[in-house]
């Protein structure tokens, strides 16, 4: 099944970079591509869930970008990528000198797409489709990129992720402010201006902040 996935990404996207991070290579899938095209009955015809590992959204793209940036707010910590998508922000993490890097996402295409990623871009980083919100790690610092979409998830999600800083470990948000994103207890780092697509976002550029999470 791995490698049907795999062969499932690769038909369906293209090698590409971002404005944003022309360091970095990605299978990712324009918005005129079949993949996106695909009702939710095709999809669960095909068991393909929705392909948001298939695109580098605004939020990611701002906290891998910092990563790159400022490579002493991850180099020689261990790092955990939650809900990782493409890669992206685990693929930045280890290009800036992360001790080791671990991304989760609970869709298996997700997972496949950042191993294919991570090889494209030659660097180790580990994979797991296990729910790690709310379990415990030795993870120096969490990123969240673009992940405050859904209110049950967005709930879960900071709940777990203050628990963890009351314990000392770091957190960091790449988030254009969606929806459900903490409206407290942030604190704004730096703010990139995203060029992305008006067929999945509401505009063609995104302004995508950074945030600390700290104690409120």
């Amino acid at each position: 099944m791995t490698k049907s996935r795999t062969d499932f990404i690769v038909a369906n996207t293209t090698v590409q970079r971002t404005e944003l991070l022309p360091e970095i290579q990605l299978h990712l899938a324009s918005e005129d591509m079949p993949i996106w095209q695909m009702d939710a009955a095709a999809r669960e015809a095909a068991g393909v869930p929705l392909p948001y590992w298939a695109f580098a959204w605004a939020g990611g793209q701002a906290l891998a970008r910092y990563c790159l940036d400022q490579p002493v707010a991850v180099a020689g910590k261990d790092v955990l990528d939650i809900g990782a998508g493409s890669g992206l922000e685990a693929i930045a993490a280890r290009m800036a000198g992360a001790a080791s890097v671990e991304a989760v996402d609970t869709d298996p295409f997700a997972i496949a797409a950042t191993g294919l990623n991570a090889r494209l871009n030659g660097v180790d980083v580990q994979t797991t489709t296990d729910d790690l919100i709310g379990q415990s790690g030795n993870w120096d610092l969490i990123m969240v990129g673009d992940l405050f979409f859904e209110q049950p998830l967005a709930v879960r999600l900071e709940k777990w992720l203050r628990g963890l800083l009351a314990t000392g470990v770091e957190v960091l948000i790449g988030d254009p402010q969606r929806t459900f994103m903490p409206r407290q207890g942030l604190e704004k780092i730096t703010t990139y201006a995203v060029p992305t697509t008006s067929a999945l976002e509401d505009s063609d550029l995104r302004n995508a902040s950074v945030w600390r999470m700290v104690d409120y």
